[in-house]
């Protein structure tokens, strides 16, 4: 019977044995296949990167390009409206986006009840946030520019750009809200704070960094959009002059006026563009594109993690 026993012993742990070693090789095995395709995601990225930046980069230390007007006929034009227009356009959609998300999301995360409303909410969201932009811009279109009357202009296109902004924000400052410990918001209950008081001193300062990250991607994504703007922003972009009056189409504050962003402007010159230096123009133009999409990802990564330890004291 002992000898039995150490033989069945001595199978289980030789079984064991083997198990374990086949577990390690699908480990590794699959750690391999990872990191391949991690790699190869990278190495694509980079390409991608180094091609457009590498083909235009020339023109990110050009003065007069980075400042100048566009040229409809002739060499030499620059990109100074479309920068303004692509920068304008964003802090209006971020002023008009961001304080109807963080109200939603406060809503739905702290008050709204668990229920049918809530789960349409959150449907409704998804649904918003996965619409393609070229939907939201013939929309934008029919309602903004042709019901509303505004025409082409910078505000039908920060409209339009609120409308898939919005599903963004909400998703990322909701999940950053849920993400604060329950115990945080008990602890504040407990105390004889309110509910508005324990969300505003305590949920969104702990939830800052991940919000401000989730704004500042979002921010990169709406300064590339093109497809939106097309057919709500426009695709001219008149000279800018500071001395008019506020409502000339050529003062840069006028939200009606019409307004070519850096997006729209590469879409255009490939299309329709005429000039002789078409190629360097369109390249330095998505060098810039893409370096001011570049820095909002290093911005946010680098506002969070400060804000992070800020919030947190570590």
């Amino acid at each position: 019977m002992t000898s039995e026993k150490t033989a069945e012993k001595g199978s289980s742990s030789f079984q064991a044995t083997k198990s374990t070693k086949a577990a390690r090789k699908q480990d590794k095995v699959a750690t391999v296949i990872l990191a391949c395709l991690v790699g190869a995601i990278m190495l694509g990225l980079v390409v991608i990167i180094v091609f457009i930046v590498g083909s235009g980069a020339y023109k990110l230390f050009d003065a007069h390009f980075l400042t100048a007007k566009p040229e409809q006929f002739k060499a030499g034009g620059g990109i100074g409206p479309e920068i303004f227009n692509s920068f304008y356009l964003l802090v209006l959609t971020l002023l008009i986006s961001l304080p109807l998300s963080l109200g939603a999301a406060i809503f739905l995360t702290q008050y709204a009840p668990e229920g049918r409303f809530t789960n349409i909410a959150k449907t409704a969201i998804e649904t918003l946030s996965s619409l393609p932009s070229i939907v939201v811009g013939l929309f934008g279109m029919l309602v903004f520019v042709l019901q509303f009357g505004w025409g082409f202009s910078i505000l039908s296109g920060a409209l339009a750009l609120t409308m898939f902004n919005i599903p963004i924000l909400v998703r990322v400052i909701q999940q950053a809200l849920e993400a604060v410990p329950r115990e945080q918001r008990d602890a504040a209950l407990a105390l004889g704070l309110t509910r508005w008081e324990a969300t505003v001193h305590i949920l969104i300062p702990a939830a800052m960094p991940a919000i401000v990250t989730g704004v500042i991607l979002s921010a990169g994504r709406v300064f590339g959009e093109a497809a939106a703007l097309i057919y709500t922003a426009g695709q001219s972009a008149p000279a800018l002059d500071w001395s008019a009056p506020i409502t000339s189409l050529s003062n840069p504050l006028n939200i009606f006026r019409p307004a070519e962003t850096l997006a729209v402007h590469i879409w255009k010159i490939n299309s329709e563009g005429v000039v002789p230096d078409l190629a360097a123009v369109s390249a330095g133009t998505a060098a810039v594109l893409m370096v001011s999409v570049l820095a909002f990802n290093i911005i946010a990564r680098i506002v969070g993690r400060v804000m992070e330890r800020k919030m947190t004291a570590e």
